[in-house]
């Protein structure tokens, strides 16, 4: 008798980087993204997968399509979303990013993403905190969801539907000095 095999289970509390993650890992993020696809296109653009809890936007450094990105699909999950930044905050005081990550959780936030100058905040934050934390870009380090929305528009563009990459060489160039990468997988 054969035995069914396990429903894959996310194993992370985080999302701090693409390098943190096997290939199932990835390849079940982006299956999860393709349920998602319809609820952008109906009329009512909300689920309740995180009906009940609250994601705190603490971004430390201006961007327009990733804050707006994070804050649409919260509120599109049914998440409270609070849009937090560094100008006016506590830390253009001296607060350090632990101490305010430690105030925010305080309020009862369910998850912190994170955007920040400096490379290896993410990671920094996910250790003083007990909330998850998601890596919204981390100066010249990793931007893993941009990564996987990268990874996810290849692999439709491709017609890869298992979203299996191996072989395909892919060079990505923007802004020279932040995010020129070549790819081979």
């Amino acid at each position: 008798m054969s035995k069914t095999p396990e429903p894959y289970c996310w194993p992370h509390k985080h999302l701090l980087g693409l390098q943190d993650l096997s290939a199932e890992d990835i390849r079940f993020a982006l299956q999860t993204a393709v349920g998602f696809l319809e609820v952008s296109t109906r009329s009512v653009k909300k689920v309740p997968a995180l009906r009940g809890k609250v994601v705190a936007n603490l971004f430390m450094e201006d961007s327009t399509r990733t804050r707006s990105s994070f804050t649409l699909a919260a509120s599109r999950l049914s998440a409270d979303v609070i849009d937090l930044s560094g100008k006016g905050s506590s830390i253009s005081k001296g607060e350090t990013l632990r101490d305010t990550g430690r105030n925010i959780e305080a309020m009862g936030i369910d998850a912190i993403v994170c955007r920040h100058p400096l490379s290896g905040a993410a990671v920094q934050l996910s250790r003083a905190v007990n909330c998850s934390v998601v890596n919204a870009g981390d100066g010249q380090h990793e931007h893993p969801t941009q990564g996987l929305l990268d990874i996810f528009t290849i692999a439709r563009q491709l017609g890869r539907t298992d979203f299996d990459l191996t072989g395909i060489t892919v060079a990505i160039v923007g802004d020279i000095t932040h995010s020129l990468s070549l790819i081979h997988i």
